[in-house]
């Protein structure tokens, strides 16, 4: 589990495609420091698990489904990567509770400058909407972002220049693909309404109703 505050922006030493997903190979420093084999790394907002390390790098292996559901199709030698480790008990959350599971990939729509802020809108398969809420959080490429606006298949957050400057997001221009997580939260209160409405299954004292009485 992470939190969306990014540590490290990493760059690709290789990644080989095989016919089972592909083997990712980062060049580093911070997020060595105490890693181990076997730990999670988010990459781009992707959880991997660390297969090898070295001196000044880490390699892990990726699933087909990794490679399908993120951008991780698209990435080539030398791009810049987000870079955080897993939290621990002892972590300050400083953004939200981010999982390193994908839910789909978004396009960068719009790219304005508002006083000290950029205001980054980004389209997405409507499907997903339902868990965008305004206020909410959201992970692009695993960086924890507020949702600034949001409507239809379309949602904007406002970066600011600190966050800009620590993360790949600097680099973005429209067209581009970015890796979007939507908040678990959601899912799980999707997840508990429709095992509510299912007539087959035991009753439970959380109901639509309840919901909107606690301000859901």
């Amino acid at each position: 589990m992470f939190t969306g505050i990014i540590e490290e922006i990493g760059s690709v030493n290789e990644i080989k495609r095989t016919v089972k997903g592909a083997r990712l190979s980062v060049q580093c420093k911070i997020i060595l420091d105490d890693t181990q084999v076997g730990d999670s790394i988010a990459v781009n907002g992707v959880c991997v698990t660390v297969t090898e390390k070295k001196e000044t790098c880490f390699s892990a292996d990726l699933s087909r489904e990794t490679m399908e559901k993120s951008t991780f199709s698209k990435l080539t030698r030398s791009d810049s990567v987000n870079l955080e480790r897993a939290l621990t008990l002892s972590s300050r959350l400083g953004g939200h509770l981010v999982l390193g599971h994908v839910d789909c990939t978004g396009t960068i729509a719009g790219l304005q400058q508002e006083q000290d802020s950029v205001v980054i809108s980004f389209r997405i398969d409507p499907f997903y909407m339902k868990y965008i809420a305004y206020k909410g959080s959201v992970a692009i490429d695993g960086v924890s972002l507020t949702i600034a606006d949001c409507e239809d298949a379309r949602f904007s957050v406002a970066v600011i220049p600190h966050t800009l400057e620590q993360t790949v997001l600097k680099k973005k221009r429209i067209g581009d693909q970015v890796n979007v997580e939507c908040d678990v939260l959601s899912k799980y209160v999707e997840r508990l309404i429709n095992f509510q409405e299912d007539k087959n299954r035991p009753s439970s004292r959380l109901t639509l109703e309840s919901l909107k009485e606690m301000g859901f």
